[in-house]
């Protein structure tokens, strides 16, 4: 704790130094000191470097040179890993470890150190990100309050609470309530104090140009609503440019990791550098390169990519002791206690009933359940394989076999999850895109002079597509007892999707204001447009780069099927006797055809999982989406493979 110490009193005593760290951990929300982050920061340097340093020591033998049995291209066992003990190393090799494992543990330590500093920035950096992905939807929910009677703190207020829908945007505001409610702020010095702290630049100016006609007195509404359509056209323009940057990194990638592999296979055999060398850097290229550099444009195009939060919805459930003086008798001497344990157990059933009653459902609504099926299933039929294949004698034709049964398998685990997924992303996208004109019939209803409740039974004899089922079930829960609320809150329960529970949080709090909502729900039906828009836009352009990747993929198979059944045989089958030994067709011929199979082949599936995956997180913005494309991918090659 004498560290601890002596960096508190550091940053006591030059304030300064640690300003630039303090406002990162103050905008990231860190809820952590200034003193405690440096005093974890150089614990985890120390450690990290520690760590580093003891395994370079022990494991420097590694970086001595490996022998190599030139005749079966593998590597000698004991001179893989030495790890000798300290009493048989010499003394200048004791010492050589001893010295560079204290450079291994500055470097390590210093590095792990400006990590950990930077960590701060880094959250405060994706913090801005997602304000700026949901401050328009924010906007127009605090204009619809403001059009239903609102006071500005109370807005915040209601904003505040709804975290599971408008993300950190509500998080920024729970402190200004914070501030008013219990440190004694006015709403304009409570804002002043969050436009300071907030990491968003674009959060700055709004709550500046708020302050602003706060202090002037000027009309909120209509500040409100010019904001409104400010940020949705900023949402276009922004769009547009990361559609730019996206159609930028899908063309680097299928020039880098998609015609770069195929043009090194091409180099390393028409060249005849198939010698053990060679045949190592065929492996790095495609276990290596190609699954690390789609590695890399994935975490890149999430980087760039805004991704909304997950969407959930709390409950809070209050255990009221009104009368404490009132006796309660025993469930247990009472006849009751049968009736009780009959309802926990309908309640331990109800799920079990659920899943019999409509198993397609189950799966649907969350799709990652079939690996609960599907997992077991694949492990079972890969081990039931493995144990049939006979001995053949050669490695190279037991993994051919084998891989048969791999991809098999891998198609039993992730098909069944890339229909369900499919099927269920279709239906929600046909619920959200019915969803504008949805909400402009209901204000339309509404603007007349009838009730929600009233309206949404007049819409079930509308024609919105899949929409229609579920404004029947908010009509069944209506009549079955349920208040508004309850049944738009059940609802977004059963889609769980960002726009829904947006449109639900709207209408139920405007509801609880007022009867008349019309021009609220114009305000929804707007922004549901706008994001339907956005979203087509996307699906457009981003659909003619997932045809390319397509392209690309079977370029690679085409190519990499030509060299194995046209070229490589006609070298195999040639008199390689009548060339000099050490030329390119010797080495070409000492290694067998399995073994280029076996590269090709996996070239190609490999290439086939990559690029599915890094297809869908552009087209949909999922890695999920990319699932059936790999699945896709991987099938044709599959049946490539089989036939030629």
């Amino acid at each position: 704790m004498m560290l601890y110490e002596r960096i508190r009193r550091l940053a006591r005593r030059d304030p300064l130094r640690f300003q630039h760290i303090r406002n990162d951990i103050l905008s990231a929300r860190m809820g952590i000191t200034v003193e405690r982050f440096f005093f974890n920061a150089l614990l985890m340097g120390c450690l990290t470097g520690g760590i580093f340093g003891i395994l370079f020591f022990f494991l420097a033998g590694v970086f001595e040179p490996i022998v190599i049995s030139q005749a079966a291209y593998e590597f000698s066992r004991q001179n893989l890993l030495r790890v000798p003990l300290l009493g048989e190393l010499p003394f200048e090799d004791l010492l050589f470890r001893s010295v560079a494992s204290i450079i291994i543990f500055c470097i390590s330590a210093y590095a792990a150190f400006r990590l950990a500093l930077a960590f701060p920035a880094l959250v405060k950096s994706n913090r801005a990100t997602r304000i700026n992905l949901t401050l328009h939807n924010a906007v127009a929910y605090m204009y619809a309050m403001r059009r239903g009677g609102a006071e500005l703190i109370e807005i915040f207020r209601s904003l505040s609470e709804n975290a599971h829908v408008y993300g950190e945007v509500s998080l920024e505001f729970r402190q200004v309530v914070r501030d008013c409610d219990f440190f004694g702020h006015d709403i304009v010095s409570a804002l002043r104090e969050l436009q300071l702290s907030t990491p968003s630049a674009k959060m700055k100016d709004f709550i500046q140009d708020l302050l602003s006609v706060i202090e002037s007195g000027g009309n909120m509404t209509g500040f409100l609503q010019a904001k409104v359509n400010l940020y949705q056209d900023e949402a276009r323009f922004e769009q547009k440019q990361f559609l730019s940057t996206l159609s930028l990194v899908a063309e680097g990638y299928v020039t880098l990791f998609v015609a770069g592999p195929l043009f090194l296979i091409i180099v390393m055999v028409v060249m005849g550098m198939m010698g053990p060398g060679a045949l190592m850097q065929l492996n790095i290229v495609i276990y290596a390169l190609i699954p690390i550099g789609t590695a890399i444009f994935i975490v890149f195009i999430d980087m760039i990519t805004s991704q909304p939060d997950k969407v959930q919805r709390y409950s809070i459930v209050q255990e009221l002791h009104e009368y404490p003086d009132v006796r309660v008798r025993d469930i247990q001497k009472s006849h009751e206690k049968g009736l009780i344990e009959r309802l926990k157990k309908y309640d331990r059933m109800t799920r079990v009933r659920e899943f019999f009653s409509d198993p397609l459902h189950y799966f649907l609504v969350l799709p990652s359940r079939v690996f609960y099926f599907t997992v077991p299933i694949g492990i079972i039929y890969l081990t039931f394989w493995y144990l049939q294949i006979p001995d053949y004698g050669n490695t190279e034709l037991f993994i051919r076999v084998f891989d048969d049964y791999v991809i098999a398998t891998f198609l039993i685990i992730f098909g069944p999850y890339a229909i369900a997924h499919t099927i269920w992303s279709r239906r929600i996208s046909e619920i959200e895109a019915s969803l504008p004109d949805f909400l402009q019939r209901l204000a339309g209803i509404n603007e007349v002079g009838l009730t929600i409740a009233k309206a949404l039974s007049i819409l079930v004899r509308t024609n919105l597509g899949l929409l229609s089922y579920e404004i029947k079930k908010i009509k069944r829960d209506l009549e079955w007892g349920a208040n508004v609320e309850d049944a738009l809150v059940r609802f977004e329960e059963r889609l769980s999707t960002p726009s829904i529970s947006r449109t639900v949080t709207l209408i139920t709090r405007a509801s609880a204001m007022s009867g008349e909502i019309g021009q609220v729900l114009n305000i929804a039906a707007s922004d549901a447009e706008m994001s339907e828009t956005l979203k087509r836009e996307r699906g457009g352009e981003m659909f003619l780069y997932t045809a390319v990747v397509y392209l690309a993929f079977f370029v690679f198979i085409f190519v990499v099927m030509v060299i194995g059944t046209q070229f490589l045989p006609v070298i195999e089958m040639a008199d390689t006797d009548s060339a000099p030994a050490g030329t390119a067709f010797s080495a070409v011929g000492a290694i067998s055809a399995l073994t280029y199979g076996r590269l090709f082949y996996h070239a190609v599936v490999i290439q086939a999982i990559c690029s599915g995956l890094l297809a869908g997180l552009m087209g949909e913005s999922t890695l999920a989406a990319g699932v059936k494309h790999s699945c896709i991918m991987v099938l044709a090659a599959f049946v490539i493979f089989a036939i030629f």
